[in-house]
C-alpha cells in the first residue's frame, strides 16, 4: 500500500494507482476529457492537473502513479487557473453551438466548462472546417473535434482497424480518416465505438428520425416498427427508469402513441433466423462443408463490413441467412403485406436497433416476384428512439406494457438473448439440438458460451458440445480487435471450429455504438445479464417452439431453408468493392 495526502485527506491505497485513481477511490473527482483508462492515456488534455507539493509544475493525475509521501491539492487556485486556461482555449477550437449538438446535456467539455463557470472565451475563436457525406451513417463534425485521440485508440486498441489517425503539427494537429482516404474508401465496420467514446458531439450517427416522423405523417404509408432485445436494456437509462421499469412492451406502446400502425419485437425474427441459419448449419455441417473452415454467424452487419474487407476469401464461409432486422424487413413486405391486404410499396419498416451498422445494413435489397425493394426503410438507434420520445413529449411513467401486434407476437427467451455476445450461438445449439434429436435439451445447456467465461481469455468463449457421436465445436468472440486474432489462429491452423459467432462490438448489441453514452463507463455486461434473466423467466425458452413462427413456415415459408424461404430471407454475400 501507498500513503499520501489528497486535499487534506490522508488515504492509502495500492500501488501502481494513479493519483486521479486516488482521488476517485476516496470521493474525489478530478475532472478529465481525454482520459480512457488502458485505452488513452496519453494526457492530451491537461484537464486533469493537480499540484505536486515541491514540485513547480503541475502534473497529470491520469497517467502519474501514487507515491509514497505525497501531498496533492487538486482544487489549488495555481489548479484552478491552469484548468480554466485549457479549457478556455480548447473552446476557442470548438463549435460551441451545445442547443443543436446531439450531445447537449451529456457532453464532457460541457460540464467542464459549465463546473469552471466559464462564460467568457477570451481568445479568438478558430474553428476546422472539413466536407463530409452527409448521407453516410456516421458522421464527423470536425469543429466539435478536441482532439482527444479517443476515437484514434478505441479504433486501433479494441477494434484493430485504424480507421482514424492524426495529421499535422503544432497548432494545426488534427484527428481525420486515416491514410487521407474519405470515409467510403476507410475499413469502417461502422461499429460506432468511436461515437460511443467520444466526449462531445464530435462524431455521431446519421440521424433518422425526420424520415420516421414524415412517415408517420403520411397517410398513403403503413408504419411499422421493430425493437431489437438489446435496446430493453438500455433505453430507459436517459429516461431515468430502472431496468424493470423499462420494458420493451412500453417502447412498443411509445412507438404506438408517436404514430405507427403496428409494433412487433425483433425477437420474432430472431427467432425466425435461428431457424434458417440452424438448419443451413446442420445442412453444411453434416455435408461435411466445414472440414476445413468454420460456419460464420452474419447477424451483425459491423463483423460483416469487417470480414468482406479484411478477410475476402472468408466470405464464403459466412451464413447466408439475414439478420433479424432485415429478415423482419422481408416479411413485413411479403407474408405481413399479404395478411393486412396492402402493397409492399405501402409498407415503411422501421428498425430501432442499438447499432449504427444497421444503418448501413439497411441498403440491401430484396427481389422476390413482382416486389423489388429494401427490407428495411429506416433504422434509428436507442438515442434516436429516446429523442423521438421526449420529441413527442411522452412522459415514461405514463406508458404501459403493450404487447406486440400479431400474427408476429410469440418471442422466445432464445430471441432475447441474440442481444448479447454468445446469444445467437447458445440460441442456435438450444434447436441444433432439436433438430438432431427430436428432443430439447436442457435451456441452459450451453451456459458455456455466454460472455462471463470468456472476460479472460482475450474476448474469445470455446466450448465443445457431444449430441449423441456428433461432436460440435464452437466458439463466440467479440471485438474486431478480438476477432482478427481469432481468425489468424484459425488462418494459421491453430484452432480449428465448426460453427463461429462473432459480434463487432465489446459485449454484443448490448454494447453498440448506438446505445446510450456514459462517458468512461462501459455497461455492456450488465444489460447482457438483463437478457440472460429475461431469456430465464421467458415461458419459452426454444425458437423451434415459436407458435407463430411454425404458423409462418405452414401458410408462408413452407420449411427451413424452401426455395421461398432462400429467396427472401437469405442473401448471397459479395466481398467488398
Amino acid at each position: 500500500m501507498v500513503n499520501l495526502m489528497i486535499d487534506g485527506k490522508q488515504i492509502s491505497v495500492k500501488e501502481n494507482t494513479t493519483i486521479m485513481e486516488a482521488a476517485a477511490q476516496n470521493g474525489i473527482p478530478i475532472p478529465k476529457l481525454c482520459y480512457l483508462k488502458g485505452i488513452n492515456e496519453i494526457a492530451a488534455c491537461r484537464v486533469c492537473v493537480v499540484e505536486l507539493e515541491g514540485k513547480e509544475k503541475l502534473i497529470t493525475s491520469c497517467n502519474n502513479v501514487a507515491e509514497e509521501g505525497m501531498v496533492i491539492y487538486t482544487n489549488s487556485p495555481k489548479v484552478r487557473r491552469h484548468r480554466r486556461t485549457n479549457v478556455e482555449l480548447i473552446l476557442a477550437q470548438h463549435d460551441c453551438q451545445c442547443v443543436s449538438c446531439t450531445r447537449s446535456g451529456n457532453c464532457s467539455l460541457q460540464s467542464v466548462a459549465n463546473d469552471l463557470n466559464i462564460l467568457d472565451i477570451p481568445y479568438k475563436k478558430v474553428l476546422e472546417k472539413r466536407p463530409w457525406d452527409l448521407s453516410f451513417p456516421l458522421i464527423r463534425d470536425s469543429s466539435k473535434c478536441i482532439k482527444c485521440m479517443r476515437c484514434v485508440q478505441v479504433c486501433e486498441k479494441i477494434q484493430g482497424l485504424g480507421v482514424w489517425d492524426v495529421e499535422g503539427t503544432g497548432s494545426r494537429t488534427t484527428v481525420n480518416v486515416a491514410g487521407h482516404k474519405t470515409i467510403h474508401e476507410a475499413d469502417c465496420a461502422l461499429c460506432g465505438q468511436c461515437i460511443t467514446h467520444c466526449p462531445v458531439g464530435a462524431l455521431r450517427e446519421r440521424d433518422d428520425t425526420e424520415k420516421v416522423w414524415s412517415a408517420i405523417a403520411d397517410k398513403n404509408k403503413t408504419v411499422v416498427v421493430q425493437v431489437a432485445p438489446a435496446v430493453r436494456t438500455a433505453w430507459g437509462e436517459e429516461l431515468g427508469m430502472k431496468p424493470d421499469e423499462a420494458t420493451v412492451g412500453k417502447i412498443l406502446d411509445a412507438c404506438k402513441r408517436m404514430g405507427a400502425d403496428y409494433v412487433f419485437d425483433t425477437t420474432f425474427s430472431a427467432d425466425l433466423t435461428i431457424m434458417e441459419e440452424g438448419t443451413e448449419f446442420l445442412k453444411r455441417f453434416t455435408e461435411g462443408e466445414l472440414k476445413e473452415r468454420p460456419m460464420f454467424t452474419s447477424c451483425c452487419p459491423g463483423w460483416i463490413r469487417f470480414i468482406k474487407s479484411q478477410y475476402p476469401h472468408l466470405v464464403r464461409q459466412l451464413s447466408t441467412a439475414k439478420s433479424p432486422q432485415q429478415m423482419f424487413g422481408a416479411a413485413m413486405k411479403t407474408y405481413f403485406a399479404d395478411k393486412i391486404g396492402v402493397s409492399p410499396e405501402q409498407i415503411y419498416t422501421v428498425s430501432v436497433m442499438p447499432c449504427v451498422a444497421k444503418k448501413g445494413e439497411r441498403e440491401m435489397e430484396l427481389f422476390h416476384g413482382e416486389y423489388a425493394g429494401h427490407d428495411i426503410d429506416a433504422v434509428i438507434t436507442t438515442r434516436e428512439l429516446v429523442k423521438m420520445i421526449r420529441s413527442a413529449h411522452i412522459s415514461p411513467g405514463t406508458l404501459k406494457d403493450r404487447e406486440s401486434d400479431r400474427p408476429m407476437q410469440q418471442g422466445s427467451g432464445a430471441g432475447v438473448i441474440f442481444g448479447v455476445t454468445g446469444g445467437v450461438m447458445e440460441a442456435a445449439l438450444r434447436s441444433a439440438y432439436y433438430l438432431l434429436k427430436k428432443e430439447n435439451p436442457p435451456a441452459d445447456a450451453f451456459k458455456a458460451v455466454r460472455s462471463p467465461e470468456f472476460q479472460a481469455n482475450d474476448g474469445v468463449a470455446e466450448a465443445e458440445f457431444s449430441i449423441d457421436d456428433v461432436k460440435v465445436r464452437t466458439a463466440v468472440v467479440s471485438g474486431l480487435g478480438n476477432t482478427r486474432a481469432l481468425l489468424d489462429k484459425i488462418e494459421r491452423g491453430e484452432v480449428h471450429y465448426d460453427f463461429v459467432e462473432v459480434m463487432a462490438c465489446p459485449g454484443g448489441c448490448v454494447g453498440g455504438g448506438g446505445q446510450p453514452i456514459h462517458d468512461g463507463k462501459e455497461l455492456a455486461f450488465d444489460r447482457g445479464q438483463n437478457l440472460y434473466c429475461l431469456d430465464e423467466k421467458a415461458q419459452l425458452r426454444f425458437s423451434h417452439e415459436n407458435e407463430d413462427i411454425l404458423v409462418m413456415y405452414q401458410e408462408y415459408f413452407e420449411k427451413p431453408m424452401s426455395h421461398k424461404a432462400h429467396m427472401l430471407l437469405h442473401t448471397e454475400h459479395v466481398n467488398a468493392d
